[in-house]
């Protein structure tokens, strides 16, 4: 996790909760996994497993799905990538 400020520390674990309580419940009942890695410069790391690893729809849940829903809450999120 990157920060530097009291307020990017909270920035980050709202970010977090959004991710555990919304993204990654949906993401597992397709049998695949998501964890947060960083939130560095706009873009929020993730890596994935279970099925998301073969998954071709992949790019496209995170482009689609859980960029557009984190940009919903975070304007400050400008991309979600997979490392």
């Amino acid at each position: 996790m990157v920060s530097t400020t009291p307020v990017d520390v909270t920035f980050v674990a709202r970010l977090q909760e959004i991710f555990e309580t919304t993204v990654k419940p949906a993401v597992r009942k397709d049998g695949g996994d998501i964890e947060f890695v960083k939130f560095q410069d706009g873009i929020v790391y993730v890596s994935l497993s279970g099925a998301c690893v073969s998954c071709p729809s992949s790019y496209f849940t995170l482009k689609m799905g859980v960029c557009e829903l984190l940009q919903t809450h975070f304007p400050e999120v400008i991309d979600v990538v997979a490392c």
